[in-house]
């Protein structure tokens, strides 16, 4: 089964991509999901409130991701304790749900990663084709806002991921989406019909 890791900055359009994939009948993973998923587990929120503390629960003893947010990306060792936590479970995730999808018999899987560092230290260590989608800054910027996230937001977040032009180097093939969701569909479209030969 091929893995088509979907790579993008926040606002650049990696869920147009993986959708027009999706539409052509291809299994998807947004590891953004399982990520939310994992933190509904009984063992990781033990650890998650040794480590951060009771008030990033809410009244029903839920996570609240935007209060573990403000305490885990204070700074980088913050961070690594709350990857710590979170990423070997999300990994073990991620392999159940390939598992699954290979069982059932599918060609290929689209893999929604918004947390991409690099391909060798990262779950897209053995994708068969990394596909980065890259958009102008304050193109991604207006876009998230107007999804909802607060500006100061967007830009802290965005200034905590790789660059561009780590992407490109990282990516089997570039899309540059500066111009309609349409428009970027398209040439995934393009791409898809000449890939999919290879299956």
């Amino acid at each position: 089964m091929k893995k088509l890791f979907v790579i993008g900055g926040m606002g650049a359009g990696k869920s147009t991509a993986r959708k027009a994939l999706v539409d052509q009948g291809v299994s998807f993973i947004d590891l953004d999901k399982v990520g939310h998923d994992v933190l509904m587990w009984d063992t990781v929120k033990t650890e998650l409130v040794q480590t951060f503390g009771e008030d990033i629960l809410d009244e029903n003893g839920e996570i609240v991701r935007a209060k573990l947010a403000e305490k885990a990306f204070v700074n980088p060792s913050e961070t690594r304790k709350l990857n710590r936590i979170t990423l070997p479970r999300i990994e073990e995730a991620y392999m159940d749900q390939i598992d699954e999808l290979e069982r059932q018999g599918n060609d290929a899987v689209v893999v929604e990663y918004s947390v991409f560092k690099n391909r060798q230290s990262s779950l897209a260590y053995d994708a068969d084709a990394v596909i980065a989608v890259l958009a102008p800054l304050d193109m991604r910027i207006e876009r998230a806002v107007k999804a909802g996230w607060n500006e100061a937001d967007v830009r802290r977040r965005i200034a905590q991921q790789i660059t561009d032009a780590d992407r490109i180097e990282a990516a089997d093939v570039v899309f540059n989406n500066d111009g309609t969701p349409e428009e970027l569909r398209n040439e995934v479209l393009v791409w898809w019909e000449d890939y999919k030969k290879s299956l």
